[in-house]
């Protein structure tokens, strides 16, 4: 008989290849049936809110360096969030094939089982449809499929049950077969008698079989890459570049530009920060999206989008911060949005006078609640079209989403927005509420240094440059940035050209240091002249605060 490792190899690859087979149909009807991506995200909603802020502080990264490439900072959560479910279904299968070695209906069973798991998943979908529990379905009948092929395979039987197996042509063969297991091989000796060996695998059989699987997963899994990425591209040939009925003034001079490690004033669209539940980057068509207005509104609309197009467009430099953002994080970025304003839909709409809360939705049924008095009381909200010049790319939220100055992301920055419902906090709770984050989040006014980076050597000299960014949004704006090395005085440090009271402003001071290690520290004052808090606080349930520091050393 094979041996147990065989066995558990049957399991795995079965499993690979059903996965292969889901993934390749869900590229063709909808991606997010895929029952990797379903368990996932299902393992996300679940997941306790102190478990999901320690991997994104994690598996954040800078950015490193091999040799000469330059690898850019990017979030690694995800990454190993997938790696994580793909590690516990591959031990499941791998239990699943030594099953089989057993008996093989209880191997198939429980594969079966792990792929309802996944169409459960695939069902609590906000968004669910009938048709998307076909990928699961598919996926548990090529697993089940490759298994019973591989076993057969390795036990010398015939793909049709129907025909005879050599072990019953032997048996047949010898007087003495008679007295064989129903399982085992019978071998005619020289003088006519027969001996039970039990079954012989073909071992060219199962690497037959074995590469005909192999091959037949990565075929679909890459045709399923392929096609997503196809589908995305045609879409983005069609994309269109809307034009601004009111351009924003150019930008001041960059410092970034002139002082080596501060951030850029605006951040390019490939380097500006992602957070969110998505595992894939949805490929939402224009053709055919729609923007639906609810609620206790007197006046119930939908808006297409080239209907949204054709409205008077605005471009607004505004910086967004997640509230997942700590302190001293990267989870921040400025970029120049160009949309339609919020407060001419409001105004179409004319939400009720009990209405204190905005609910957008996502094209999967995600949401985010806004409170109505911080929509509404003269910072100018976005239902933003484009950034930094270019459409919304696709995993910023195209083809709409919500911009909000001064508002944490998970109370304003729907992506992939499809309606907005004008309500109450009594009536509905939106997806962080429901976990326990903060009804109202303004985003806290901080500084943070860029350069030097934590626990790096800079070269020794006269001064040490130290430089960063600053936010106010919610209190005037930055009119002030001061830092302090080893625990000494406070000193003003030079601002860069403000660009509006809701951007991020760069900031930059020379210090005299000796070599060795060294502390240094940064706080901002806002336009009302209240100094930033130094009380520490985590990012649950409403944002981050505290003085961010960095410790390096002079070479």
């Amino acid at each position: 008989m094979a041996s147990r490792r065989l066995y558990a190899l049957f399991g795995l690859l079965s499993t690979i290849v059903g996965m292969a087979v889901g993934h390749f149909t869900a590229a063709l009807l909808n991606p997010d049936s895929s029952p990797v991506l379903a368990v996932g995200s299902g393992v996300i909603d679940r997941t306790p809110v102190s478990m999901k802020e320690w991997a994104i502080k994690t598996f954040e990264s800078d950015g490193f360096s091999v040799g000469p490439i330059d690898f850019a900072a990017r979030n690694y959560d995800k990454i190993v969030l997938i790696g994580s479910v793909f590690l516990g279904v591959a031990v499941l299968a791998l239990v699943a094939g030594l099953i089989t070695r057993i008996r093989f209906l209880f191997g198939a069973v429980m594969l079966v089982v792990l792929v309802l798991v996944a169409g459960g998943a695939v069902v609590d979908r906000p968004s669910f449809e009938v048709v998307d529990l076909l990928p699961a379905v598919l996926t548990a009948l090529a697993g089940v499929a490759s298994l019973w092929w591989l076993h057969r395979t390795a036990h010398g039987l015939p793909l049709d049950p129907r025909a005879k197996s050599s072990v019953e042509v032997a048996k047949a063969e010898g007087a003495a077969a008679s007295a064989a297991g129903p399982d085992d091989e019978v071998v005619i000796s020289p003088g006519g008698g027969a001996t039970s060996t039990g079954p012989r695998p073909s071992r060219r059989g199962v690497l037959i079989a074995a590469g005909v699987l192999t091959a037949a997963a990565a075929v679909l899994g890459g045709a399923g890459r392929f096609i997503g990425n196809l589908r995305a591209r045609a879409e983005d040939i069609a994309l269109p570049s809307p034009a601004a009925g009111e351009a924003a003034p150019a930008l001041p001079t960059d410092l970034s530009t002139k002082y080596a490690g501060i951030s850029p004033l605006q951040v390019p669209n490939k380097d500006f920060y992602r957070v969110d539940t998505r595992l894939d980057t949805p490929v939402v068509p224009s053709d055919g999206w729609t923007l639906k207005i609810t609620g206790d509104v007197e006046e119930e609309f939908e808006i297409t989008f080239e209907e949204l197009l054709e409205m008077p467009m605005v471009e607004r430099d505004i910086t967004l911060t997640c509230v997942s953002n700590s302190v001293g994080g990267k989870y921040v970025g400025g970029a120049r949005w160009l949309g339609v304003p919020l407060q001419q839909i409001i105004d179409r709409a004319k939400p009720g006078s009990g209405v204190d809360q905005m609910v957008a939705t996502d094209f999967d049924g995600m949401t985010i609640g806004t409170p109505y008095d911080l929509l509404t009381d003269g910072r100018e909200a976005l239902l933003a079209v484009g950034m930094n010049g270019e459409a919304l790319p696709r995993e910023h939220g195209f083809p709409a989403r919500i911009v909000v100055p001064g508002l944490y992301g998970f109370i304003s920055a729907t992506k992939w927005v499809t309606e907005l419902n004008f309500t109450t906090y009594a009536d509905t709770e939106s997806y962080w509420t429901e976990r326990g984050w903060d009804d109202v989040a303004p985003i806290k006014p901080s500084a943070r240094i860029d350069t030097p980076r934590s626990l790096t050597t800079v070269q020794g000299g006269a001064k040490v440059l130290v430089g960063g960014v600053a936010w106010a949004q919610n209190d005037g704006g930055v009119t002030k940035v001061q830092v302090k090395v080893d625990g000494g005085e406070w000193i003003d440090a030079e601002n860069g050209e403000e660009v509006n009271s809701v951007y991020w402003r760069q900031w930059f001071a020379e210090v005299e240091v000796d070599s060795g290690q060294h502390t240094v520290a940064a706080r901002c004052i806002d336009a009302n002249g209240d100094t930033q808090t130094d009380v520490r606080a985590e990012p649950f349930p409403g944002g981050s605060s505290g003085i961010h520091s960095v410790l390096f050393t002079v070479a």
